[in-house]
């Protein structure tokens, strides 16, 4: 039974997104080659304005806190990596050059870091101090971030389960499964799409962010010791079929290739 409500949802599922979501190519390929079209049901104007409004809330509750910046070396320091990573997003946008960009700091013990969509960045402390990042470590952390941003996961993610979400209550409905059920298919909905895209996100923003933080003159192969140093801090991993990430073997598997691929365009920048 079980299975057949899988394959019911997914065929509903493709149905919706072919029929009310667009088809877009939101970066070119680069040299990693990140080709994958996307569909999306939400707007990038919606996106953007949503994430505009929330950073700006998250970064005065910051700044009333004294957790905004106060390390000014430090911030000069991230901000300095970032602009040059951002001069490289035209390789992959060339509009990503009319964003309103923003690079902040936050005092935090949390070793975390985020570009939200439109291009607004917050990097903790905790994770600079905590890992004893290289410059090249927090150009890797940072071009990972962005490359979210241009390729703009999280707007696809959002058109994802909305599109996801009609069709499991169109689904249920028909099938008079009830709330047990529609619960069931959400993580039926969960296992077969929602983790294995989220992968799949992470895993072209690691592509995209070596070439970025080589292009801007960053050894790429410090996205390799950097995950090294966020392993050990990180502890145990779940399963696969349960993470929103890749496991680390296959991870560190594809940053080394990937690394090597955009070697040559870190090594032109040095002569």
């Amino acid at each position: 039974m079980l299975n057949l409500l899988c394959g019911a949802l997914a065929a509903v599922l493709t149905s919706l997104s072919i029929s009310a979501c667009q088809t877009v190519r939101t970066t070119e390929a680069g040299v990693v080659g990140v080709d994958r079209e996307q569909r999306m049901a939400v707007s990038a104007d919606a996106m953007q304005q949503s994430a505009g409004k929330q950073y700006a809330q998250l970064m005065a509750e910051a700044a009333k806190k004294g957790a905004l910046n106060p390390d000014q070396q430090q911030y000069t320091r991230v901000k300095s990596i970032a602009d040059r990573l951002i001069s490289e997003t035209t390789a992959f946008r060339p509009d990503a050059t009319k964003w309103r960009w923003e690079v902040n700091v936050l005092e935090s013990p949390q070793v975390n870091a985020w570009c939200m969509p439109g291009g607004k960045i917050a990097v903790y402390s905790g994770l600079i101090d905590k890992l004893k990042l290289t410059d090249d470590e927090l150009a890797a952390v940072m071009g990972h971030e962005i490359a979210h941003a241009l390729r703009e996961h999280s707007r696809e993610r959002a058109s994802e389960q909305a599109m996801a979400g009609l069709g499991i209550s169109i689904l249920s409905t028909v099938a008079g499964l009830g709330q047990l059920g529609q619960r069931g298919m959400e993580y039926a909905y969960q296992g077969l799409l929602g983790l294995p895209n989220s992968r799949a996100h992470e895993t072209e923003a690691d592509r995209i962010g070596v070439e970025l933080a080589a292009r801007a003159g960053y050894d790429p192969r410090a996205a390799i010791s950097l995950w090294e140093k966020m392993a050990k801090a990180g502890g145990s991993e779940p399963p696969k079929f349960l993470s929103t990430h890749p496991p680390r073997t296959e991870r560190m598997e594809d940053l080394t290739k990937y690394s090597a691929r955009v070697l040559p365009l870190y090594q032109q920048r040095q002569r």
